[in-house]
């Protein structure tokens, strides 16, 4: 049977640009939350993005299974900034007896914050379709975001940028 890696890591982390190349490498299916609310609703979710982004985790999660059951591995690109959200999807996969796999984005604040500069520009230019990190976000993100221990990581990626 099929197996789904589960992306881990802050905002702006490297998380889809790696679900990407881990997709590629594994012939898998990508499934990306930020991908069907920015193409659902743009920037402009406002107050409602908590409740959209929840409903989009749920289906992705049965998406997910129907896709492993039939043999095509999943790359699960939603972050899972918090452990308890980490520990519900080993459990959600562990019932299903599909295997799971946490790959983790270690990256430092400095470079985090280059890769923020680095998207909100490219968003703003019109270049890529991302989420405009502005304070508010970065903050509500930050707040959230609670770094796994490595004894929750199947793979810890150290995400270093090279230095200018």
């Amino acid at each position: 049977m099929a197996k789904v890696m589960c992306m881990c890591g802050n905002i702006c982390s490297g998380k889809s640009a790696f679900a990407r190349r881990l997709a590629e490498e594994n012939k898998a299916a990508l499934l990306s939350a930020d991908e069907i609310t920015l193409t659902l609703f743009g920037q402009d979710a406002g107050d409602k993005f908590d409740g959209y982004a929840q409903k989009v985790k749920e289906y992705l999660y049965e998406k997910s299974i129907q896709l492993a059951r039939t043999g095509i591995n999943v790359v699960l690109d939603l972050g899972f900034w918090q452990k308890k959200e980490r520990d519900g999807a080993r459990e959600f996969y562990r019932q299903r007896g599909i295997l799971c796999e946490f790959y983790f984005i270690d990256i430092s604040e400095s470079d985090r914050r280059r890769n923020i500069e680095e998207r909100n520009r490219s968003v703003a230019e019109g270049k890529t379709c991302a989420y405009y990190v502005d304070e508010g976000l970065a903050k509500k993100a930050d707040g959230l975001f609670e770094k796994p221990d490595r004894s929750e990581i199947d793979v810890w990626i150290e995400n270093t940028r090279e230095r200018e």
